[in-house]
């Protein structure tokens, strides 16, 4: 099967404008098809402050009310999401911007927790892979925002490590899927203030040892529950890494490989 490189952003890079621009140069020279998964940096909390919109986040979650959806559609599906593309362009990667209810992309379900109201916070049911493919093979470059919609008239904010590892999992029917979740670390670290410390990578079994000895930070526990996940479903690799080496990450070079086998 053709390849197909699915690349998650991080917030960090985002936020960094010249970071950013470096990223999508990167990006934009990767060989092949490819999507790109984006979340929304600081600029929709910035932006909730201005409108005196209190944020909540719970383990790093954000609880997103009826104000809050406003404000992250507008800054992910909209600024955000098509600042991404004009820069893609820039570089001869001829990109189309889509929010998940955009073709019927990605559908969810609003969030249903015994005890926590996360607001109109969204879990995905669907990937709309036909549709994908069909771009994909037009050379488009996908570009993702991670809002969704649940077929009921409702978008929903849904995380975009999620977005990453469901739409890999989506499309590992009609490609050899890589997911790589790009950011500001050079990997999964053993020491997070050390980024010299970069595990080279995780199987399962050590994956348990990990978090047994409480040797990974709270924060990196759901890009491995989500890259696991995504092996156990068909694709082919998962790559955590330094945005900024790309190029070296999908060579396997740097950065730190999910293995699936003990």
């Amino acid at each position: 099967m053709e390849k197909l490189f699915v690349v998650k952003i991080g917030g960090n890079i985002i936020d960094d404008e010249a970071k950013l621009a470096s990223f999508l140069a990167s990006f934009a020279a990767l060989p092949g098809k490819k999507v790109l998964i984006h979340g929304g940096g600081k600029l929709a909390t910035r932006l909730a402050e201005e409108m005196k919109v209190p944020q909540q986040l719970v383990d790093g979650r954000r609880i997103t009310d009826a104000e809050t959806l406003k404000i992250v559609t507008m800054v992910y599906a909209g600024y955000i999401n098509k600042n991404i593309v004009a820069k893609l362009q820039s570089h001869g990667c001829n990109a189309m911007g889509l929010s998940g209810a955009d073709g019927n992309v990605i559908q969810a379900h609003k969030r249903v927790h015994p005890t926590l109201d996360y607001g109109f916070v969204g879990d995905v049911d669907s990937v709309n892979a036909p549709l994908l493919k069909v771009l994909l093979d037009q050379n488009l470059a996908i570009v993702l925002a991670p809002i969704t919609h649940d077929k009921q008239g409702l978008l929903l904010n849904t995380n975009a490590d999620t977005i990453a590892q469901e739409t890999a999992k989506g499309l590992s029917g009609h490609f050899d899927v890589q997911l790589i979740y790009s950011f500001e670390k050079s990997g999964v670290l053993l020491d997070a203030s050390d980024d010299s410390t970069v595990i080279n990578a995780i199987t399962p079994a050590y994956y348990q040892q990990l978090k047994a000895e409480q040797k990974i930070f709270a924060g990196m526990i759901p890009k491995l529950d989500n890259a696991f996940a995504a092996l156990n479903s068909g694709v082919k690799k998962v790559i955590i890494g330094k945005a900024e080496q790309l190029q070296q990450l999908i060579t396997g070079t740097a950065g730190t490989t999910i293995i699936n086998e003990q």
